[in-house]
């Protein structure tokens, strides 16, 4: 009899005996008894799917060892066991949605990292020498002094100092006591025959460390503005020399001890042609000192400045770190942002031009990243006056300021004309926080003439809500007391920008620091105010091209707030310090953050940047100095711990 069934229409064949079947039936009991057996036996075996541990792989959103804003999160793999629970899960206890997953964590504000990390900043870098001669009496003189002792604190002396290594010690020597101005150390006395003021406060410093220096001569730039750009392809032979040189002699070998120097040194030595220029643009000639394949070499130059600037974050991506400034250092090196060229006067059109491309030891206050200068405190510094330093008084306590900005100054940065002055810093810095501008930019009223509106990717909540200008105004105190055009006019007034810019009251510096946050935007060059704004018990918030002689004894977001020189981050880095409340947002601010980075800077400047900590580094700048220019410079040397 033929079946139908449907394991006879599934199998064909004939069908199977009853003795098949049971035997089948046995099998399955067996294998039912097997998987029953190990359910009970075993921890890990389950008919349901055990929860996973939420890790970056599961959830790429989430920082991982790429991006390791939480170090405390960690993947798992076979070093590190996903935990099991205590008891397994069965059918008859059902999953709670809450269980499995974890929450993930709020992620952290870009400048939350940027502060964690300056705080977690350490480093040392070996010099490959002996210690100058007179490394005993520095030490000593820096110890009787309370330095910090930092050997970081002095890299940039080294910077400066590396390519003279590849100039003859007799040219170094003439072309020093040759310049038109200087100032010059016999049998331990510091003289000059200058009277320009900066040259004298520059030689009531070196008189006070006098009587440990060896006879030189000091070249000083009497400008604003730095004057040597060697192009790089001379500055690396000039490095090389250096790299291949640097040696370290048997300390019985080693010269000890500095000569002397006559009235009129080296006769017979050529003073070489400087070929001064007064290039303006300046930017060209910056350019020069940059690596050949560098953007700013390589970039077009520009020659008309009439129109709005164009303000983009392109070339800030090396810098920064989701568009807050991440690498100081490199935010002020104009290498690889060529469009800089036509938002700083100082490239624009300086106040004076007189460079050359001739290598020669030239002492002065600041310079870009491509001159050649030798750094010295710069005299506002040593001379502590009180339009620079606010005098004694360093500021209320933090809870008892105004939650304010606050800048006043003159419109520097160069000769600021009707054709050129949109793309001057100042001018760009105090229109972007005019609250009337920006109101009336957010509201399509008016275009900005000379800044722009900041980029959603700051994802600023007045700006959602449309009300940037009103906030800014709530916060911002900024304005120039001189608006200085290139042909001065009455009561400091200019025609062409005036119909931007209202004239503000003078403030002493002393008055500013009743308000919380201290802008610093660089002038002519660097701005002489950096000093006392890190002395006082506000928060300064720094941009600028120019470096410094104390640059390397300051972190970024420790000890002061950087900023980059497009001011685009400004708005996020109040955004963050203050917060917001609108009509639909609320962003807390940082309060306690800000306070954090203004003490510490203020106490830190009180140890490093003491008229005593200057005197400290110029005396080893000058011991090493003396030694480049010594002919016996390759053994020369302070062996004395080595004898």
């Amino acid at each position: 009899m033929k079946i139908s069934s449907p394991i006879a229409m599934t199998f064909s064949g004939p069908p199977r005996r009853a003795g098949g079947i049971v035997r089948y039936l046995l099998l399955s009991v067996g294998i039912i008894g097997i998987l029953f057996y190990l359910r009970r036996t075993s921890p890990t075996f389950n008919s349901v799917h055990q929860p996973v541990a939420v890790t970056p792989e599961h959830l790429p959103s989430i920082p991982g060892p790429q991006n390791p804003v939480r170090p405390d999160v960690q993947p798992t793999g076979p070093e590190k066991a996903v935990p099991q629970p205590e008891k397994p899960l069965t059918p008859t206890e059902p999953v709670k949605p809450s269980e499995p997953v974890s929450k993930a964590p709020k992620p952290a504000h870009a400048i939350d990292t940027l502060i964690k990390d300056a705080n977690n900043n350490t480093g040392k870098e070996r010099r490959g020498r002996h210690p100058p001669p007179g490394f005993d009496l520095w030490y000593k003189f820096a110890e009787e002094n309370g330095a910090v002792m930092v050997e970081d604190f002095f890299d940039q002396i080294y910077h400066d100092l590396a390519p003279f290594w590849g100039l003859p010690a007799s040219t170094m020597r003439k072309e020093a006591h040759d310049y038109e101005m200087t100032i010059n150390v016999r049998n331990h006395n510091a003289s000059t025959t200058s009277g320009w003021f900066w040259t004298r406060i520059w030689q009531n410093m070196t008189q006070t460390i006098e009587h440990l220096l060896p006879d030189m001569d000091i070249a000083l730039n009497a400008m604003d503005e730095p004057r040597i750009v060697v192009p790089w392809e001379e500055i690396d032979k000039f490095m090389e020399i250096e790299r291949t040189t640097k040696t370290m002699p048997p300390p019985t070998e080693v010269i000890s001890d500095f000569g002397s120097l006559g009235d009129d040194p080296d006769p017979e030595v050529e003073v070489r042609e400087k070929n001064w220029l007064e290039t303006r643009p300046f930017w060209k000639v910056a350019a020069a000192g940059c690596h050949p394949d560098s953007l700013a070499r390589n970039a077009d130059e520009q020659t008309d400045f009439s129109n709005t600037p164009q303000i983009s974050l392109a070339h800030t991506i090396p810098h920064t770190f989701k568009g807050y400034v991440s690498n100081y250092t490199l935010s002020t090196d104009f290498c690889h942002q060529p469009d800089l060229q036509g938002l700083h006067g100082m490239m624009i059109d300086p106040l004076s031009v007189s460079s050359t491309q001739t290598l020669f030891p030239l002492f002065g206050g600041s310079k870009l990243p491509t001159n050649n200068e030798i750094l010295l405190p710069a005299p506002m510094y040593w001379n502590n006056e009180e339009r620079f330093s606010g005098g004694d008084d360093h500021g209320k306590p933090w809870l008892e300021k105004m939650d304010k900005v606050i800048w006043r100054g003159v419109a520097t940065g160069g000769r600021n004309k009707p054709s050129n002055w949109k793309g001057f810093q100042r001018h760009r810095f105090v229109a972007m926080t005019n609250a009337t501008q920006v109101s009336a930019a957010e509201n399509w009223r008016q275009v900005p003439k000379n800044w722009a509106m900041p980029t959603s990717s700051y994802n600023l909540a007045a700006q959602q809500e449309n009300r940037l200008g009103e906030w800014t105004g709530e916060w911002a105190d900024t304005g120039f007391v001189d608006l200085m055009c290139v042909v001065p006019q009455a009561n400091g007034s200019c025609n062409y920008t005036s119909p931007s810019f209202s004239l503000r009251p003078g403030m002493k510096m002393a008055d500013q620091f009743d308000r919380k946050f201290l802008p610093d935007i660089d002038g002519n060059s660097f701005s002489g105010r950096y000093r006392g704004f890190l002395m006082s018990t506000s928060l300064p918030i720094k941009a600028t091209i120019f470096r410094e002689w104390h640059d390397s004894r300051l972190v970024a977001w420790k000890h002061f707030v950087p900023m980059d020189n497009r001011f685009m981050d400004f708005w996020g880095i109040m955004e963050y310090f203050l917060g917001y409340e609108g009509e639909n947002v609320k962003i807390e601010g940082h309060d306690k953050e800000a306070e954090n980075i203004a003490m510490a800077g203020q106490e830190w400047a009180n140890k490093v940047l003491r008229r005593e900590d200057m005197q400290i580094y110029v005396l080893r700048l000058l011991l090493e100095y003396a030694r480049i220019s010594d002919d016996h410079r390759d053994k020369m040397g302070w062996v004395g711990d080595l004898l």
